[in-house]
């Protein structure tokens, strides 16, 4: 597992597993036409909207929008991150990973983090000891069953103490993979100390069960009253939730997760049977935290408590979460009453009325518009500019899809406009009519990218008549240039191949997008057609180049490199098409 995984390795990955063989092993696949087709494994459905195309190596279902290439489909069906999946295709390949050898800080290999995670699972055996065995443990399991938790539930979650003092760790363990781990602090002119000391101890697990960190609450009113591992080699705080490990080992795909703020919350709701909860760690919740837990449920609901600042913090989380809402994702908001937190509010109510109150949490759209026009005086010009200001700057930030289109009209309609009235409302319509697959044909330009995305061995021909871009003009020229630039450098083998160049990429949606168009050319006929396409878009272009100058002219006049440029676009002397 040391060094990264080497991006030819991958490329050659994809070129060599076929996508339909892949996927058919886990989702069986009836071949209709030139595609293969069967009901949507990551949305219910009663007919086939899921398709898989072989000469593109690229799946996609025309009912949720889940797409993607090999990678991603094991990504997305198996709730794998990135390396796992590149590993699981591997292995159905019959082919070893390899690595590349990498720096590390500090001198440190790749291979030591298995010393840490050893070191870790020491430790917190260590603690659950302790919390047996020690004086001051004992009193830490009194306030344990005071609290509700019994014995199983606090081993499900390795509950642990660490004993109120300065030097207990060091004398057991590595001092030097101490440090590393958090677990000691390191003191200018003294001795390190240990970080936890008189405190119940949470284990952090990773996915894979892993120990990664530690968190520990104080028996008493001290402060601070909750502290976790600092940023380490194996912890950070801002990928990694509390309970996930357990919550999947009781339901590997749950319906929804409740995301709460505390560890408490999360293990008083385990013993009451809700086990479906997982809390942030002392962080506002971030991209990396949704993207992972949207991999096993495709519902979220964020609990917090009802006072000023559970809002707050409902707010914030609301505020990260737009980027992440693709087709199929449901957030919902849960805010408590007033002076309840989960763990009270479960204990008054019980269970079942908690599950209700869980079950008619407020979606997102609804805590979304009521957040930002509940002080607003909408009867007023000024109070609906202000909502339609404010909130459409986090409405642009939706993923393009049905649920954006759908926000947008909300929008308009509470600012009691209608939707052209509303520039940001209007650039959106524009750009979503760019990017939505229409019964009829595409723009021309978006049928050449379409094309040449779907088909990149096309960069020859393209190459072979020797076009000069920064001179044409047409719409979405700057996006072509790039998806050009993009094939070019890569060279890819099919259509995954470039998919894969593109994951995170600002244009990835708009390549799937491209890829998702049936163009209902037959192959034989893609490179005859592709060709009269692009010499059609480049006379357009041309001549729209012309046009815009001519106008220049009239109105203002042009200066010496202009004139130049036009003479010689009149006279075709600047572009060849061979």
């Amino acid at each position: 597992m040391s060094g990264r995984i080497p991006r030819e390795f991958i490329d050659d990955l994809l070129v060599r597993v076929d996508i339909v063989d892949l996927i058919d092993s886990h989702v069986p696949l009836k071949k209709t036409g030139n595609n293969f087709v069967a009901r949507c494994p990551f949305h219910a459905e009663k007919t086939p909207s899921f398709s898989v195309n072989r000469k593109k190596q690229f799946f996609y279902c025309f009912g949720c929008g889940a797409s993607g290439n090999a990678i991603s489909f094991l990504m997305d069906f198996s709730h794998l991150d990135f390396v796992e999946a590149v590993e699981d295709l591997a292995g159905f390949a019959g082919v070893e990973v390899p690595r590349e050898s990498i720096e590390y800080p500090s001198g440190q290999k790749k291979e030591d983090l298995n010393s840490l995670y050893a070191l870790m699972e020491q430790v917190a055996a260590f603690y659950v000891e302790q919390l047996r065995t020690n004086d001051e443990g004992k009193k830490a399991v009194e306030y344990l069953k005071n609290r509700g938790i019994g014995g199983d539930c606090a081993g499900d979650f390795m509950l642990g103490y660490a004993p109120d003092e300065w030097q207990t760790l060091a004398s057991r363990f590595n001092p030097q993979l101490l440090l590393e781990t958090g677990l000691l602090v390191s003191k200018e002119g003294g001795q390190p100390y240990d970080r936890f000391r008189g405190r119940i101890m949470f284990p952090i697990r990773d996915k894979r069960a892993r120990i990664v960190g530690f968190g520990g609450r104080v028996l008493d009113d001290s402060l601070p009253k909750y502290l976790n591992s600092p940023e380490t080699p194996l912890f950070h705080k801002g990928k990694e939730v509390y309970g996930l490990y357990e919550l999947l080992k009781k339901n590997t795909k749950p319906k929804r997760i409740l995301v709460v703020e505390g560890y408490m919350d999360v293990i008083t709701l385990t013993q009451f049977g809700i086990h479906y909860a997982v809390a942030t760690l002392g962080t506002a919740t971030s991209q990396a935290h949704l993207d992972m837990l949207f991999r096993f449920s495709s519902e979220l609901v964020f609990c917090f408590d009802g006072d000023k600042a559970g809002r707050e913090a409902a707010w914030r989380a609301i505020a990260a979460v737009f980027p992440s809402l693709k087709g199929g994702r449901q957030i919902r908001i849960m805010l408590l009453p007033q002076n309840h937190d989960p763990d009270s509010l479960m204990r008054e109510e019980g269970p079942d009325r908690f599950n209700d109150s869980v079950e008619a949490a407020q979606f997102l759209s609804d805590y979304f518009f009521e957040h930002f026009s509940k002080d607003l005086k909408l009867s007023k010009m000024e109070g609906r500019s202000s909502l339609r200001n404010e909130a459409a700057s986090y409405l642009e930030q939706l993923p393009i899809g049905a649920f954006r289109e759908m926000m947008f009209e909300k929008l308009s309609s509470l600012a009691k406009q209608h939707i052209l009235d509303n520039e940001a409302i209007l650039a959106y319509k524009k750009q979503e009519n760019k990017h939505r697959q229409k019964s009829g044909r595409p723009s021309l330009s978006r049928f050449v990218m379409a094309l040449l995305v779907q088909n990149p061995k096309l960069i020859d021909i393209v190459e072979q008549k020797e076009i000069d871009w920064n001179y044409l003009e047409f719409d979405g020229i700057e996006r072509f240039k790039n998806i050009l630039q993009m094939i070019t450098d890569i060279r890819p083998t099919n259509y995954g191949v470039l998919l894969e160049a593109y994951r995170s990429h600002s244009d990835e949606l708009v390549v799937k997008k491209l890829a998702s168009l049936d163009l209902l050319i037959p192959d034989d006929g893609i490179e005859t057609e592709f060709c009269d396409a692009l010499d059609r878009l480049i006379t357009q272009a041309i001549k729209a180049k012309i046009e815009k100058l001519l106008d220049k002219e009239k109105a203002e006049g042009l200066d010496a490199q202009e004139k130049e440029l036009l003479r010689k676009m009149l006279t075709a002397k600047l572009f060849s098409a061979k």
